[in-house]
């Protein structure tokens, strides 16, 4: 059964993202477990916690996976800013941890024109530090490819792969892939015999064991064009072909696939979206 899902809403609570997705058919979801556009949180409550825990046993959505505040920035040279973030993105893995959530996805960082080099070496810097100061978390970090827009990293595979390799503790870093942001960065998989290759490319260079996520989102932009840009499945540059070849690949049949398409607070388009993918499915 392909675990097809969506980015959910956290208003009103954490546990509140259980019942939007159970009611448009999610088995697996993403959330945020705090404001995104804010340094500063308040901890979660003992109580909500709780009624999280117990929505994740009885709605059976799994696996869950959180996105990590868009601030944080692993990748600068700015103290004062890495600093920020390693401390934003330390309090990311404990709140999942606290919710039993399987991994945090981030954007690996901007080097912010200090150089890619410069850029690598502190995401594994930062990346330790927050692995160090949490020895005892579950909850794995999941470093996204990203479309490589400005100065952003992380839209190569061999970028992923150097920053791992850095690593204290490599096994605790997943891999989150992003359908509109891998096209961008300029990996072909629009036909099967494209798809097989950079299957193969990234099994070599990352190892396919390493993918924990998808993020199903067709681009408004083409093939290399470092634009971050989603759109709804079948209605960009990718089309239909590569999601079909997705959904039905054994090889990914467990791993959670979770929607980033623009949406409205109705979610209808979420139900677009997950319908669309569902009659891609070949039935047997």
């Amino acid at each position: 059964m392909v675990n097809l899902g969506a980015h959910m809403s956290v208003a009103g609570g954490v546990s509140r993202a259980f019942e939007r997705g159970q009611s448009i058919g999610c088995t697996s979801m993403q959330i945020f477990t705090r404001n995104q556009n804010q340094w500063k949180c308040k901890p979660l409550e003992t109580a909500e916690i709780a009624r999280y825990q117990e929505l994740a046993r009885t709605t059976g959505i799994k696996p869950v996976v959180a996105h990590a505040s868009y601030l944080i920035n692993l990748g600068t040279s700015a103290d004062d800013l890495w600093e920020k973030s390693v401390e934003a993105f330390g309090i990311e893995i404990e709140r999942a941890d606290q919710l039993d959530i399987e991994g945090v996805v981030l954007h690996p960082g901007s080097h912010m024109g200090a150089g890619e080099e410069t850029g690598m070496r502190r995401i594994a810097q930062g990346l330790d530090r927050v692995h160090a100061a949490t020895p005892a978390a579950r909850t794995l970090t999941l470093l996204e490819i990203t479309a490589g827009q400005g100065n952003h990293l992380g839209y190569r595979f061999e970028q992923l792969a150097t920053i791992i390799a850095a690593l204290d503790a490599p096994g605790r870093v997943g891999i989150c892939f992003d359908t509109c942001h891998a096209l961008a960065a300029g990996y072909e998989f629009r036909q099967a015999d494209d798809y097989q290759r950079m299957w193969d490319a990234f099994d070599k260079t990352l190892g396919l064991a390493r993918l924990k996520v998808f993020h199903l989102n067709d681009s408004k932009k083409d093939l290399g064009s470092h634009v971050d840009r989603h759109t709804h499945i079948g209605e960009g540059f990718l089309g239909l072909t590569p999601f079909r070849l997705l959904v039905n690949d054994a090889r990914f049949q467990a791993l959670p696939m979770i929607l980033e398409t623009p949406k409205e607070e109705d979610m209808a388009d979420d139900v677009i979206n997950l319908a669309r993918l569902r009659e891609l499915i070949e039935r047997e």
